[in-house]
């Protein structure tokens, strides 16, 4: 029954969002305005639906219904039972994103219900602007009184930690931690499965109806961490050939995977079926061949790709073409 999944993107169209995912992507039609490609989903009305072979149709949650142990796997299964846990999406920021910060998963199910969960995220830069600036936390200790002012004088500002990032730089966002993306980022996002933001400034900007969108400054001020951050970069070496480990948190493991058939072995192998869980390969430049199982079930992975391997199939090589980057992602 199983082979690599390919799904089909959900775009978003969004107040900030510019003309870089479809070209990146390759995708027939150009659309402006398209601020995610959500790549995989499970949430409620974005559940992705199967884009290629015997399965194309299929949604995500009919696949899950009816082999949750071979797609999700045995260890995925038993913790997160029929949901799959993540979100995968690529982000392209023509406009600054608002100001915002996500909640853990005891703030979420108090906020929303018990099924509800927090949003812990990573981001990988794929391309920038000059000037291009993420915010990833405070760059002072505040508390709460000095946010509601800060709010209330609309100088939250000027206590944003920002960076400055280039191609390759990758960032974790712990929930609770404040964070904004900046004009001109083209960002891969690995995220637990969870749409919960709390909008806590957005820079007075109003929408084509004059309108200013909602902003939930209550709710951020519950889940805010407010001491000084400026160590959300994750630092890494580069090594090809090689899986280096960008995050590894309850919630994912992701490994970069710079792949040149020049300067290594024709392919490279991985089994990684003692996890019991699903593996996800997002393709972030070059093009690669996957194969996959004991009967080498292959798929071609290029540029802006992603690809869901069920555990099943999670013992796996690949082949570059010549050469390939991928972020792999799985449940750890």
């Amino acid at each position: 029954m199983w082979y690599p999944l390919k799904f089909e993107p959900i775009l978003k169209q969004v107040i900030w969002g510019g003309d870089k995912i479809c070209s990146y992507k390759s995708l027939p039609e150009k659309r402006d305005g398209i601020g995610e490609s959500w790549e995989i989903s499970q949430l409620e009305g974005h559940v992705s639906v199967v884009s290629e072979g015997a399965l194309k149709g299929r949604s995500l949650s009919e696949l899950i219904a009816a082999d949750a142990t071979g797609l999700l796997g045995t260890k995925v299964q038993a913790r997160f039972g029929n949901e799959f846990p993540l979100l995968i999406k690529f982000i392209d920021a023509k406009q600054d994103l608002s100001v915002q910060v996500h909640p853990d998963d005891k703030a979420a199910r108090s906020n929303h219900g018990a099924s509800a969960k927090g949003k812990t995220e990573m981001w990988y830069v794929l391309s920038c602007e000059p000037g291009a600036r993420l915010v990833t936390g405070f760059s002072e200790d505040i508390d709460l009184a000095q946010y509601k002012r800060r709010i209330a004088d609309d100088s939250i500002e000027e206590v944003l930690h920002r960076e400055q990032p280039q191609p390759g730089d990758a960032f974790f966002i712990h929930p609770g931690c404040v964070h904004s993306i900046g004009k001109g980022l083209l960002l891969a996002e690995i995220q637990q499965s969870s749409d919960y933001t709390y909008r806590l400034y957005d820079y007075n900007r109003v929408d084509a109806n004059g309108q200013r969108r909602e902003l939930h400054t209550a709710l951020a001020a519950e889940v805010l961490d407010y001491r000084r951050n400026t160590d959300s970069r994750i630092r890494y070496e580069r090594v090809e050939n090689q899986a280096v480990t960008l995050a590894d948190c309850p919630y994912f493991t992701t490994n970069l995977l710079e792949l040149n058939a020049a300067t290594g072995t024709r392919a490279l192998h991985r089994d990684l079926r003692h996890l019991g869980s699903f593996v996800i390969c997002i393709c972030i430049g070059g093009s690669v061949r996957l194969l996959a199982g004991e009967e080498q079930k292959e798929t071609v992975l290029r540029r802006g790709e992603t690809v869901l391997v069920p555990a099943a199939l999670a013992d796996y090589s690949l082949l570059p073409q010549p050469k390939a980057t991928l972020l792999e992602t799985y449940i750890g």
